[in-house]
């Protein structure tokens, strides 16, 4: 189970850990399995882990008072879940996280996860690429949501992840990309995307 997160992180550090690193590695992360459905993380409670997705999908999203879902971020084998805010900060978490299908994780606390930076360079230079990049994503995903049309944040959607499109329900796209279901339903009418 542990195989594909050090695969994981030598390539995103572009480094490759020692035998021992890697030891290190699977001593630290816990597995976690999760039912189609179960929660991660309720709103209201602390994040006190971090996890790696080995097998499966889920979403982040908060309700409204209205009982609307909006879907935060969606991720799929290979990809990391959790509220950074809530598993920073230690406060309650404003998100939900659940398993969108059956999961297999690796979890990790933030105590974890500061040890292994300093212990493993990999570990650290993973960290501070992953970072950027999604400080950089989120940058786009803002100025997408506040300046493109639905037809443009589709069309980007398909461009940059045309796997989520498998694993996730129109419904939940269309909330992650802050359009409504019958706009999307429209959107992809349209012969040109």
């Amino acid at each position: 189970m542990h195989e594909s997160l050090i695969s994981y992180i030598n390539n995103y550090s572009g480094e490759v850990m020692s035998m021992a690193e890697e030891q290190l590695i699977t001593r630290t992360f816990v597995p976690k399995v999760l039912r189609k459905r179960q929660y991660f993380l309720q709103q209201g409670d602390v994040c006190k882990y971090f996890c790696f997705i080995v097998r499966g999908a889920m979403r982040q999203y908060s309700v409204d008072e209205r009982g609307v879902e909006h879907v935060i971020q969606l991720g799929i084998e290979n990809w990391w879940m959790g509220d950074r805010e809530s598993f920073v900060m230690l406060k309650p978490s404003s998100y939900n996280i659940d398993a969108w299908e059956n999961c297999e994780l690796l979890t990790i606390t933030q105590a974890d996860v500061v040890s292994l930076a300093q212990q493993i360079p990999a570990v650290s230079s993973m960290i501070r690429s992953m970072d950027e990049k999604n400080s950089i994503s989120n940058q786009r995903r803002i100025n997408s949501t506040i300046s493109h049309s639905a037809e443009n944040r589709y069309a980007n959607f398909l461009r940059e992840h045309p796997d989520l499109l498998q694993r996730f329900p129109l419904h939940v796209i269309a909330s992650f990309l802050g359009i409504a279901k019958e706009t999307l339903s429209r959107v992809r009418k349209n012969p040109l995307l």
